[in-house]
């Protein structure tokens, strides 16, 4: 493995540091892998879908990702936009590594020794702490907050918080703090609940992060959405064939309107507890876990009560019938909890941000909890009286008597006529299975390229 030597620089890929002058710089990993990168391949331009299978192969971000880690390179290595040395830009198409000469070396040899330490009148470090903070409470644009807020990390966590104190924008720029310090290794923690206005600066966090979640999330939450679709066209698809096989007098066409309505049932479904995931993902990094369960719950209750107000609407209004006993905003409520805890079980936290995207044998494991998540949740929902979309249906039809849609030949095999525990659970199970399979598939799909 070649160690690479530039200017004043070394680049260790084995060791993974960055050295200047035989002296650390410090980037956080994914900086130092699009270092290598763009190393590497300096003899050509790299496009930007390369840079994301390589540095984000394991993580959905935006392009504002990627510009946001070119621009901590080139202040790391001290290089100008404007007459880069290092890095230049390669307009709609990518990024390339221009300095010469690079010289290649065994990265097993020593390293090179450090040069002496700079003089005491080099770091000056409360001057620069003052400026930075001005420019980081006077920043209007997103880059230049966020520039001020990294050098402000760089420069001391707790001093940059004394020197911000007492200030007008200091709300906003606690919240920069506490965004930009993800980006910086070694970087402080920035409190909220426990520091000044932690209501406004919890408000503008959020704000930041909304704006630059809204296209991430959206995308996500349509693949989502059609995973559960998917699903439950599977769903149905099964157990009509099944019910067909146990009751061949049924409509042969029964496997069609199951599949049908577990496309309807399941897509709704998966784009509540979807939409609730994809903005939990988006939004929280420190408690990423509890914000996943908690969003996916909130999704699932909203699209399950919503869904059942409007079915009770429709059949008491048109028909006259009733929708007691028919799963709502508790049944989603519980499935989206039991989803969120699967897909955050399977998935890491995301130190830099973005949404997890894994991949082979990682994005199995997150389907296959996220199902088991859903089928749990499934389970407890008919231990309690609750029922699901098969359930429920057999509830509806279930006054005509021998209905083709019921779930009598299922019950009878189990024993039970009319349908019951034994029943209600095993099907309830396998709904909650694929429903939760389906939705981690759509939720961890990865696009084709980097989300712009």
């Amino acid at each position: 493995m070649p160690r690479y030597r530039f200017g004043p620089y070394t680049l260790s890929p084995a060791r993974r540091l960055l050295l200047r002058d035989g002296r650390e710089v410090p980037l956080i990993p994914r900086y130092l892998d699009l270092l290598l990168v763009l190393v590497e391949t300096r003899r050509q331009a790299v496009d930007r879908s390369r840079i994301f299978d390589r540095v984000w192969n394991d993580v959905v971000v935006s392009d504002g990702a990627l510009t946001q880690a070119v621009r901590t390179l080139r202040r790391a290595l001290g290089d100008d936009p404007r007459q880069p040395r290092f890095i230049r830009t390669v307009s709609r198409h990518g990024y390339q590594f221009i300095f010469a000469p690079v010289t290649e070396e065994d990265d097993g040899a020593p390293l090179p020794a450090p040069a002496p330490a700079p003089g005491q009148e080099e770091e000056a470090p409360a001057p620069g702490m003052a400026e930075l903070a001005g420019r980081l409470l006077a920043a209007e644009a997103e880059e230049d907050s966020r520039d001020a807020a990294e050098a402000l990390h760089a420069a001391g966590t707790a001093a940059a918080l004394v020197a911000l104190a007492g200030h007008p924008g200091e709300a906003r720029a606690r919240a920069w703090m506490r965004e930009a310090r993800w980006e910086v290794p070694g970087a402080g923690p920035v409190p909220i609940l426990s520091g000044p206005a932690p209501a406004a600066t919890l408000l503008h966090l959020v704000r930041l992060r909304a704006r630059r979640a809204a296209r991430l999330a959206g995308r996500r939450w349509g693949a989502a959405a059609a995973g559960g679709a998917l699903a439950g066209i599977a769903a149905g698809l099964v157990e009509g064939a099944l019910f067909l096989l146990l009751e061949p007098s049924r409509p042969a066409h029964q496997p069609v309107i199951y599949a049908t309505i577990g496309a309807l049932v399941g897509g709704i479904g998966a784009a509540g507890v979807g939409a609730g995931l994809s903005a939990a993902e988006a939004l929280t990094r420190a408690h990423r876990r509890a914000g996943l369960m908690v969003a996916g719950a909130l999704g699932g209750w909203a699209v399950g009560g919503v869904a059942n107000l409007c079915g009770r609407w429709t059949l008491e209004g048109v028909f006259g019938g009733s929708l007691a006993g028919v799963g709502g905003a508790a049944e989603g409520l519980a499935l989206g909890a039991g989803a969120g805890l699967g897909y955050a079980l399977a998935t890491t936290p995301l130190a830099g941000g973005g949404m997890a995207a894994p991949r082979g044998r990682a994005r199995w494991r997150a389907v296959i909890l996220a199902g088991l998540g859903c089928a749990g949740a499934a389970v407890l929902i008919t231990l309690a009286g609750g029922n699901l979309g098969g359930a429920s249906l057999d509830l509806l039809v279930r006054p005509v008597g021998e209905a083709p849609l019921g779930l009598a030949p299922l019950g009878r095999l189990l024993g039970e006529s009319p349908p019951a525990l034994r029943t209600h659970l095993l099907q309830g199970g396998f709904e909650g299975l694929l429903f939760g399979t389906g939705l981690a598939a759509g939720l961890t799909r990865r696009p084709a390229r980097g989300i712009t």
